[in-house]
């Protein structure tokens, strides 16, 4: 990077051609501008090399005087004219320097491919500002900001938001809700003028998050259109925007998307000297429809140091297997069963410490329970661990029930506020972490639990909202952020502590998905709901922001727990077969027959995961709205996993199942994986993949709530 003065106007273009790339432009005593931001090819980054910045430039106002650049300035603020959101609100005490509309002079710029850091100051305000943009790998890219308090009194930070610009083609938007059990659904809604503002006020990222917003010209599907999307990378609440302003003023017609924390009031007091940082905004651009902004964030998971380098374990959860009545000769024998059908990890859920018989006592004493453990935990796992599987435990270290001694000993350590205590869910409250004594406390009796056992994967829970979230740590105001940022560090007191352990990031199921949890977790329980059909809008939808091997999906028992809905085993496993693959099912009520079936799908997992969390995920837009097509296409192009899913009868002949993406000149073996499934249709032995893109495998004529799979591959023979 090279500093430049910002006297000049000056063209900076930040990304790698074939990725996401960002245009700064520089202007006299103000902000830079954001230009443009979208997809970067070759082409176009060769014609913006020359830095012509007259590109950028405005019709003349009627008045004769130009409009000045075109964009988003770095940080929309109301002292520029900007009519809309400004991207910092925040005030000082009345008689004091008019903060609450600050007016940034750029110090310093620097910017180059990989990156930019423009530093600003405001001396009247007396803030200082520090935005960053990164490209990634992925061809993402991803920006911050940093506010400091440079005066004498204290800063009351109400907003602080990161903002991109959007070409006025995007017309349509697009991005998720949801509830427990039913996460990640898709809305999509035309693009008209105002603010369409999705915020996360749980505590944490939650169950209806917006998780990507996204947006581009109207009818862009899973492979075509061109999409610009956002996703705030934080645990705690989030705000995601997208606002399109009228002509007013000095300003021009302006559609601009982004996000940041969502803060509650008074929750960050800046005091002299000290800063805030945004959570990072991640931005994808592509013209390869919702599934090319998919690749863009799944490469960038891979890259990053917490993905999981090993291939992932199948794994039992004996939740809905045994609840909390923890047996050790039950357990064994699930254990045994479990390890006969191929299972890799077993996993012991809620109920093993404390007083925790049932969900009203115990949270916060992460001591093994003697009167249910006498030998403690060692006979089981080390039973586990002889039959060639690892052992997992889990716990809820955030939350802690009234019926607890750590309640009963520091009742102070919750989250509340006005002197009363918060209602409760579930039957507990909110331990404090941003409280030293109670993140020592949790420390400390978690890492003699895995000390004292040997664990290879902690499933870490939360299970309640945080309502009435006051916080002593930082003087009685809102402690959202403060525990937020207290869970990341736990967590990663806990991963330095124990490098070989994996996590899993489990909120009531998929409450707690983002790109800030996933940069320490090797997992996520993608939802409580296991009813495999439920299941296949829940974890297509999830896929949109993560990669296939962190979505943990797992075959429920015959008739679900949550939807009491009968399902046949083929449909559940082969809904599981596409994520983390498991188990939630009591093994000894099943029957020979099935636990055969339940093997040879374990066994096709573990043939092919490797390819299954390696490939470029693909959907298809399908013209039956019954029939779902989705799978995995390798790098190189030379084999795919390929899914068609039959959720209800079909009005229509069953579609042809296209795969996009495979070498066109290639000849593929195509095999069906499980083929006794059920009957589907006649496939040939081969195609070459020009074929299979085009004209596709005849499409199966199946019954509702059915699944088929394919394995394409350019470089075997075909099988039975």
């Amino acid at each position: 990077m090279s500093s430049v003065t910002p006297s000049t106007h000056r063209v900076h273009v930040v990304g790698r051609p074939g990725g996401t790339g960002l245009v700064l432009l520089e202007r006299d005593g103000e902000l830079p501008v954001v230009g443009w931001w979208g997809v970067l090819t070759p082409a176009l980054a060769t014609g913006l090399a020359g830095g012509d910045v007259d590109l950028f430039t405005g019709p003349p106002a009627s008045d004769g005087a130009r409009r000045g650049l075109v964009g988003v300035p770095l940080l929309p603020e109301g002292a520029r004219a900007w009519p809309g959101r400004p991207g910092l609100t925040g005030h000082r005490a009345a008689g004091e320097p008019a903060a609450w509309s600050p007016a940034f002079v750029p110090t310093s710029v620097e910017a180059g491919p990989d990156g930019a850091v423009v530093q600003a100051v405001d001396d009247v305000a007396g803030l200082a500002l520090r935005t960053e943009v990164e490209a990634l790998a992925g061809g993402g890219l991803r920006v911050r900001h940093r506010v400091t308090n440079t005066g004498t009194t204290p800063y009351q930070l109400q907003a602080l938001e990161v903002v991109l610009p959007l070409p006025d083609r995007a017309t349509e938007s697009f991005d998720l809700t949801g509830r427990w059990c039913r996460e990640r659904v898709p809305q999509r809604r035309p693009v008209d003028d105002g603010l369409w503002l999705r915020e996360s006020r749980t505590g944490v990222s939650g169950h209806d998050s917006a998780t990507v917003l996204a947006a581009g010209p109207a009818g862009f599907g899973f492979a075509a259109g061109e999409v610009w999307g956002v996703h705030v990378a934080w645990s705690g609440g989030t705000v995601h925007r997208l606002e399109r302003t009228p002509p007013h003023g000095l300003s021009p017609s302006t559609l601009t998307v982004g996000g940041g924390e969502f803060l509650l009031p008074g929750e960050v007091e800046l005091a002299p000297g000290e800063c805030y940082d945004t959570p990072w905004l991640h931005a994808w651009a592509t013209a390869e429809g919702l599934d090319g902004l998919a690749a863009a964030a799944h490469t960038w998971q891979r890259s990053l140091p917490a993905h999981p380098d090993a291939p992932r374990p199948v794994t039992l959860n004996v939740w809905e297997a045994v609840w909390f009545d923890h047996d050790l000769d039950r357990l064994t024998r699930l254990a045994d069963l479990a390890a006969e059908i191929g299972v890799e990890r077993f996993v012991l859920d809620d109920g093993w410490f404390g007083a925790r018989r049932d969900d009203h006592a115990g949270l916060g004493d992460w001591v093994v329970a003697a009167d249910v453990w006498p030998h403690g935990l060692a006979p089981l796992a080390d039973h586990v661990r002889a039959r060639g599987m690892q052992f997992g435990l889990w716990f809820e270290p955030e939350m802690v029930n009234a019926d607890s001694d750590l309640f009963r000993a520091h009742p102070d350590w919750i989250l509340a506020t006005g002197g009363r205590t918060p209602p409760e869910q579930r039957f507990q409250q909110v331990l404090d972490l941003a409280v030293p004594g109670a993140f020592d406390h949790v420390l400390e009796q978690m890492t003699q639990v895995l000390t004292d056992v040997r664990v290879d994967y902690v499933k870490w829970d939360h299970n309640r909202d945080l309502v009435d979230a006051g916080s002593s740590a930082v003087g009685g105001r809102p402690g959202v952020r403060a525990r937020t940022t207290a869970f990341y560090r736990l967590l990663d007191a806990l991963a330095e502590r124990f490098p070989d352990v994996e996590w899993e990031s489990c909120a009531s199921g998929g409450g707690r998905i983002d790109l800030g949890v996933l940069e320490r977790t090797q997992r996520v329980w993608t939802s409580d709901q296991n009813d495999a059909l439920a299941r296949q809008s829940i974890q297509r939808w999830t896929g949109q922001l993560v990669a296939p091997e962190y979505l943990g999906a797992h075959v429920s028992a015959p008739v679900s727990e949550q939807t009491h809905r009968g399902l046949s085993l083929d449909f559940r496993a082969g809904t599981a077969f596409a994520g983390s693959f498991g188990i939630e099912w009591d093994l000894t009520t099943a029957d020979d027959a099935d636990r055969a079936v339940l093997a040879e799908w374990i066994a096709a997992f573990r043939q092919h995961r490797d390819l299954l969390h390696s490939g470029r995920v693909f959907r298809v837009d399908s013209p039956e709205p019954a029939v779902w097509v989705h799978g995995v296409v390798a790098p190189d192009g030379r084999s795919a996993l390929v899914a068609c899913v039959q959720h209800d009868d079909a009005v229509h002949a069953p579609p042809r199942v296209r795969v996009p993406g495979l070498v066109p000149d290639a000849e593929f073996a195509v095999t069906r994986i499980r083929p006794d499934a059920a009957p589907a249709a006649v496939v040939p032995a081969r195609a070459t993949g020009a074929v299979l893109a085009e004209l596709g495998l005849p499409g199966p004529d199946r019954r509702p709530a059915s699944v088929v799979w394919w394995h394409l591959d350019a470089d075997r023979s075909p099988t039975a």
